[in-house]
């Protein structure tokens, strides 16, 4: 069985600086769960990996903003996600407290040491646990095992691989599946960025190697181009026989409500994105890729690769 979360709110926030209606949040959750989607992560909590001035509410994960969530549906079924040096320990209670059940951490694969003490401690509260090792193209394959072999040790539900860059292959994907579920007993799960256009075929590849968790978000709403597509993916579920329970007709009218309100949703692969993802460069390195032809960003992209960017 294939276990699906939802991150339109917190990853499409990068689209919107986090500025989703308190009425739309609680509308999107009420919907997604009513659809069958076991998970919806609603925000980060403090904030994204680097400062945004204005950030809005799905970026912030404040205890009201969780609470107006769980009025609405369960709270298993809600999820927050955390930069470990955002946060201390005194969070996690409170979060628990408001109605999020699951806390996703962002591992850095430099220093996890902290991360992993605040994710033991999730554990003890009664929290269920997921660590997200950022970047996984970037890393060797002897150090995801390590991070992927310490986080199933410190009490981890569900080891992610996150593709953050957009730039893996499904190839690459079935390789490093295997790889992580050879050294860890904790499922393992999939986060897609669509850079390459690769999303749906990394997710495909990823649950035939054996992960069980898949990240998708409605419209594909992301970071840089998005994430894999929840219609797609539950369209292809149901092709193949396994819809699971899922109701892709409603997740088709929250799409299309989506449409409606948020112009930042419209799906898009912008040119740029798609030579960060052929690089495997971050989205960060965007901003010193040369405006106007993207011929010149193609260059100066692979000069950036050339001198070590990544």
């Amino acid at each position: 069985m294939v276990i699906n979360l939802d991150v339109t709110l917190r990853d499409g926030g990068y689209r919107n600086n986090f500025d989703f209606p308190l009425d739309y949040a609680r509308h999107h959750v009420r919907e997604s769960v009513a659809a069958g989607i076991e998970w919806i992560e609603i925000g980060y909590r403090n904030g994204s990996f680097k400062p945004r001035p204005g950030i809005g509410r799905t970026g912030l994960g404040a205890d009201d903003y969780i609470r107006a969530l769980a009025e609405v549906v369960p709270p298993e079924h809600l999820c927050m996600i955390v930069h470990p040096k955002n946060i201390t320990e005194d969070d996690l209670p409170r979060m628990y407290e408001a109605g999020a059940r699951m806390v996703r951490f962002c591992l850095p694969s430099g220093a996890p040491e902290a991360g992993l003490a605040l994710l033991a401690r999730a554990v003890d509260l009664g929290f269920t646990t997921t660590v997200n090792i950022t970047r996984v193209s970037q890393l060797d394959g002897r150090r995801l095992a390590e991070l992927a072999a310490m986080s199933g040790d410190s009490g981890a539900d569900v080891v992610y691989l996150a593709d953050s860059n957009g730039s893996m292959l499904p190839r690459e994907v079935s390789r490093l599946v295997t790889l992580v579920r050879s050294v860890t007993d904790a499922a393992i799960g999939l986060h897609a960025h669509n850079n390459l256009g690769l999303a749906l075929a990394n997710a495909i590849a990823a649950v035939e190697a054996g992960a069980t968790w898949i990240d998708s978000s409605v419209l594909g709403m992301g970071k840089g181009p998005g994430n894999l597509v929840t219609e797609q993916w539950l369209a292809y579920l149901g092709r193949g026989g396994r819809t699971e329970g899922h109701d892709l007709g409603r997740i088709l009218a929250l799409a299309h409500r989506m449409e409606g309100e948020f112009a930042e949703a419209a799906p898009s692969l912008p040119l740029p994105d798609l030579v960060l993802g052929h690089f495997d460069l971050s989205v960060e390195e965007r901003a010193k890729l040369p405006q106007g032809r993207i011929s010149d960003a193609f260059s100066a992209a692979r000069e950036l690769t050339a001198t070590g960017a990544r």
